[in-house]
């Protein structure tokens, strides 16, 4: 899972740019819960992009993942913390944004651990 849409840090760096790209529509949110095996429940769940807009991550379904609000220790709220302080990494020159990207990707909660914690 995990696909990029971009790799140009200037592009994501752009006020407004996750909000001008952002396209998930209600039968894509279906299918990752039935790719998922599971039954939409508000409050508990978000279909999240994976690789986040704010990081060049896609619209596309193998990017999209039910994310649990309510699971302990680690949630939506957390990673939503994650994104945002690699975004400023990133957005300030201090992280090239393929290695923020692949971070995402490969264990979030490794990196939430790194760089939030």
């Amino acid at each position: 899972p995990g696909v990029v849409a971009t790799t140009d840090a200037k592009t994501i760096c752009q006020s407004g740019y996750s909000r001008s790209v952002r396209n998930v529509t209600d039968d894509m949110r279906n299918q990752v819960f039935r790719s998922y095996g599971l039954k939409r429940e508000p409050g508990k769940y978000e279909v999240d992009h994976l690789i986040s807009l704010e990081l060049g991550g896609s619209n596309d379904v193998g990017n999209l993942w039910p994310e649990s609000y309510v699971s302990v220790p680690y949630n939506a709220r957390d990673k939503d913390k994650l994104e945002n302080t690699l975004h400023r990494l990133v957005c300030t020159g201090r992280m090239p944004l393929e290695t923020a990207q692949e971070l995402i990707r490969t264990d979030w909660i490794k990196a939430y651990r790194m760089y939030v914690k």
